[in-house]
């Protein structure tokens, strides 16, 4: 159980930082250019605004990362750093929504990031709680779980990185183009390194957990 639940925390926020950044990076086209499409007009005059709203979720998509490898290594006050991260993130993204409803009456696809921050949240609210918290699932590193933890964490958000343009392109399609896939090449090549390493480490887990050891030393 506890391998289960360490595992959920760190992919939970591994997915969290990755949709942040993902957010915070395609939100520049809009805000470099909301001029050019008709139903972007409205925060045109607030580019400003929405230049703080990408550096902002770039900012938080690098901190999570930075977190979740704290969450994997058990790094000291890696888990109140994971909260702070999130509560700055529901912030800053609800107040995105609010923005983008009161102007141009839509606020997708910050909505989808937000609520994963908050089911994030409510996932490491549950492990303070006290019967959890004596388990002390980010206070040991293991180096064959970690290996297991960030390696499908790495996997999971390679894939999420590839096919952004897949789940992102319905709310990011104007005049019939995809603007999801702007960034289709370095997409394609981060998430490509996500999976690859991710792929390394559990492939280092499985070739170096003690009983593989034993077996090699006894043959």
């Amino acid at each position: 159980m506890k391998k289960f639940l360490r595992f959920l925390g760190i992919l939970f926020m591994g997915i969290t930082s990755t949709v942040t950044l993902l957010g915070g990076v395609g939100t520049t086209c809009v805000a470099l250019n909301a001029g050019e499409y008709e139903n972007m007009k409205a925060i045109a005059n607030f580019q400003w605004l929405y230049i703080l709203y990408v550096l902002a979720g770039i900012f938080l998509g690098i901190l999570g990362i930075r977190v979740t490898i704290g969450l994997i290594k058990s790094r000291e006050n890696a888990e109140k750093s994971a909260l702070l991260t999130l509560v700055l993130g529901i912030i800053i993204g609800g107040i995105h929504m609010m923005t983008s409803r009161a102007l141009r009456g839509s606020s997708m696809p910050v909505d989808g990031v937000v609520y994963i921050t908050v089911l994030t949240l409510v996932i490491l609210l549950i492990f303070r709680l006290p019967k959890v918290r004596d388990l002390g699932l980010y206070q040991t590193e293991t180096k064959d779980d970690l290996s297991v933890a960030g390696g499908l964490t790495a996997i999971v958000s390679g894939i999420l990185a590839c096919s952004v343009h897949l789940w992102a392109g319905p709310t990011h399609i104007i005049a019939g183009v995809n603007y999801a896939d702007a960034f289709h090449n370095t997409m394609m090549f981060s998430g490509a390194g996500l999976l690859l390493t991710g792929i390394g480490l559990i492939t280092r887990a499985v070739l170096f957990q003690p009983e593989h050891r034993a077996m090699k030393q006894a043959s």
